[in-house]
């Protein structure tokens, strides 16, 4: 595996960085690896390498780069107030804002061939949206996409095949809610594990081996049906 930054550059002209995870083999398809509110940290870099060494090109663009430039956070209660006024930040920018962003790192990862989707957090958000609005998708995944249950977010209709992972002690998405989501939608697969907020993140205190374990094995044959 190798590993750089790159420039992406959005329909607007903006440019923004990315992380590129390559495989060691000729790519069978790519991931947009989409990060929490603790920009593109040593997490994200390590989720994307993961995808990279199951066969795919991973890119992670800094969503964060519209607003503060270079974002990289830890967990502590400092960063998770730093991070969400950066979120607030994008979110308040006006559309299409981050998913033009997105839609250039897409750009970029289909030179190897078809392109999935998968977020954390305020990632999993925007893959919910991007499931919806960015072209040139064949799936998407969202883990614990904070909003994406409440509001008018459960209104969109994605346009590829949708899985979503939930935690059912998590304080920021009630269980309720997330069930009333998958009822609104059939056609999403969504699945729900006996664990916090987080629980993919190894670097949180809300980590869950096997819910973590359970849900990569779940998305890797999501992707390996819809992107190679």
């Amino acid at each position: 595996m190798a590993s750089s930054t790159v420039t992406l550059v959005a329909a607007d002209g903006f440019q923004s960085s990315a992380y590129v995870s390559e495989p060691s083999g000729p790519p069978k398809g790519a991931i947009v690896v989409l990060q929490e509110i603790f920009g593109v940290n040593g997490h994200i870099r390590s989720v994307a390498d993961r995808y990279a060494a199951a066969g795919y090109l991973a890119i992670a663009p800094s969503t964060f780069d519209r607003v503060s430039r270079g974002v990289e956070l830890g967990y502590t209660p400092d960063d998770q107030k730093q991070g969400a006024a950066l979120k607030a930040a994008v979110e308040a920018l006006p559309a299409p804002g981050v998913l033009q962003d997105i839609q250039a790192a897409v750009g970029v990862a289909a030179r190897a061939g078809k392109v999935g989707i998968v977020g954390y957090c305020w990632g999993g958000l925007l893959v919910w949206r991007a499931a919806e609005q960015v072209h040139g998708l064949s799936a998407a995944v969202s883990y614990y996409g904070g909003g994406m249950t409440a509001g008018s977010e459960p209104s969109r209709r994605p346009a590829v095949p949708t899985m979503a992972h939930f935690g059912e002690l998590d304080t920021h998405i009630p269980v309720d809610s997330v069930k009333a989501f998958a009822q609104a939608h059939p056609d999403v697969e969504v699945h729900l594990y006996a664990a916090n907020h987080g629980f993919n993140c190894d670097q949180r205190g809300a980590y869950d081996a096997g819910a973590a374990a359970t849900a990569l094995e779940r998305s890797l044959y999501h992707f390996g049906k819809h992107v190679g």
